[in-house]
């Protein structure tokens, strides 16, 4: 899970793509970087940290030109190094610049093809560097002329499509030529093209979400197709062409549910009401399950939880109160490196209000429950608070498998659902009783009034992997190089050289 966002526009686009950046800082807080393009050079800062902490006056005086692109990082592949932060950028054809969001199944593959056949240097862990490679590898067998032909950008992706697997949505810049962006054949991660037209002309935005677009006075066009790619050149003609054999929409589910900001429309479905269905067919299943309920109160979980919370309210015939106070400067702990990391931020990040809890029965709603480490210690402040009884309800369906499409849950045994029934995980959470979410009923509230969405890309829950790719031996490769403890290895040895 990472943002990106690209900008051709008619004045200097620096400064916008620092603010949509911020705008898109939910989805990584690991790294930042943006690249510009003027009068033919690249202008590239890049560093870890948040958007904030990585740029200042004197970067942004020196990042002008018309066009660019940037990228907010979350690692799941690689480290948290800051040789890792994005864009990357290569010199030949024409000087390229790029920043993905996802997450390569056959990245160690197409390294060895690179290395032995296309004579390509990877210098990072990074897949979005070999995306990178891939496509320069590509355009330059294409023989371009120093003029860019949109039809030999559109033929790289289609090998770029033949030759990786898994899920990306990626941003990139043809040094003084133009901004291009393209999906992977399934669309799994998002992402959304914005126009804007001004006096001087017509500038396009791309992004990851439509968040970013509106914040930057750009209207919503439309989603980039699963497998399209599209091209916008130096004067703001904007090209487009299907570039995948078999495209079929498939996005993450995880969008909908934790991901993205509630107030972004993916692939023509509103977050926000997405999350407010899944509040009311989450109040149904506790109806169901526990029709002579006790609760005294629903509280939320801070923030994400807070739309499908006040639906459980409203449904169940109870109130509802704001139990936590959320220290805004605490990170998302989901997306924090390392398990001691998340643990010692959680009681950084929540305060309870003690006169919310205090004799009550507490309904604690969540939207995931992920590795479990929140939920316990949260479940512990509601007592310690003073509550009769905790419960807790989750959003979403229990998270049993490994993601490999760009989300952090590379293993399977840091996962608390993983070979635990309902039971166990309510015992290890210490909630007196605990409600998930059915994937059927996930699904149609996302899915609603029949969008055309024939199927998501929901392995969490499910197990079933959409690229066709993943076996065991993957997955089990995958926990051996990206669990948390690998991670802080790595991140000790760079630190060390």
């Amino acid at each position: 899970m990472c943002g990106v966002l690209g900008i051709v526009g008619s004045s200097a686009v620096g400064h916008r793509l620092y603010d949509g950046l911020t705008l898109l800082q939910h989805r990584g807080q690991d790294a930042a970087g943006i690249a510009t393009s003027s009068e033919g050079k690249l202008i590239l800062r890049k560093g870890a940290g948040l958007v904030r902490d990585v740029f200042n006056a004197e970067h942004m005086a020196r990042l002008n030109g018309d066009m660019g692109i940037a990228h907010t990082r979350y690692p799941t592949a690689g480290t948290s190094a800051s040789a890792e932060a994005q864009p990357f950028y290569v010199n030949s054809p024409y000087g390229i610049v790029m920043a993905h969001n996802g997450n390569l199944t056959n990245a160690e593959e197409i390294k060895r093809e690179l290395f032995e056949s296309d004579l390509r240097h990877i210098n990072t862990r990074s897949d979005s560097e070999v995306l990178l490679n891939v496509f320069a590898h590509e355009l330059q067998e294409r023989n371009p002329d120093t003029q860019l032909n949109p039809a030999d950008l559109f033929a790289t992706v289609e090998a770029v499509h033949r030759r990786c697997k898994g899920a990306y949505a990626v941003i990139g810049m043809l040094v003084g030529r133009g901004v291009f962006a393209f999906r992977d054949p399934l669309g799994i991660r998002p992402m959304v093209i914005g126009v804007r037209h001004t006096d001087a002309g017509t500038e396009y935005a791309i992004a990851s979400e439509s968040v970013a677009l509106q914040g930057l006075g750009f209207a919503l066009l439309r989603d980039v197709a699963p497998g399209e790619a599209v091209y916008v050149d130096v004067a703001g003609q904007m090209h487009a062409q299907q570039c995948a054999s078999e495209p079929a929409l498939t996005p993450c589910i995880f969008e909908y549910v934790y991901l993205a900001r509630p107030d972004s429309i993916i692939d023509k479905i509103s977050v926000h009401k997405s999350r407010l269905r899944m509040g009311e067919r989450l109040a149904r299943k506790i109806l169901r399950e526990r029709p002579d309920h006790d609760i005294d109160v629903v509280i939320p979980i801070p923030d994400t939880s807070r739309t499908a919370a006040m639906e459980v309210a409203y449904h169940l015939g109870v109130k509802y109160r704001e139990g936590f106070i959320k220290n805004r400067y605490i990170g998302r702990t989901f997306i924090m490196p390392g398990q001691a990391m998340r643990k010692n931020s959680v009681r950084q990040k929540l305060s309870p209000i003690d006169l919310e809890f205090k004799g009550k029965n507490c309904l604690l709603v969540d939207d995931s429950i992920v590795r479990g480490t929140t939920s316990n210690q949260i479940v512990e402040m509601a007592r310690d608070s003073g509550a009769k009884k905790v419960y807790m309800a989750s959003a979403a369906p229990p998270v049993r498998h490994p993601n490999v499409y760009g989300i952090d849950m590379p293993a399977a045994n840091e996962l608390i659902a993983h070979d635990r029934t309902v039971e166990q995980i309510q015992e290890k959470i210490g909630a007196d009783w605990l409600v998930y979410q059915d994937l059927s009923d996930l699904i149609e509230a996302i899915r609603y009034d029949k969008h055309p969405i024939a199927e998501f890309e929901s392995c969490c829950f499910d197990g079933r992997y959409v690229t066709g790719d993943v076996d065991q031996a993957y997955l089990n490769s995958l926990q051996q190089a990206r669990n948390d403890s690998s991670k802080q290895q790595v991140t000790d040895d760079l630190q060390v050289l």
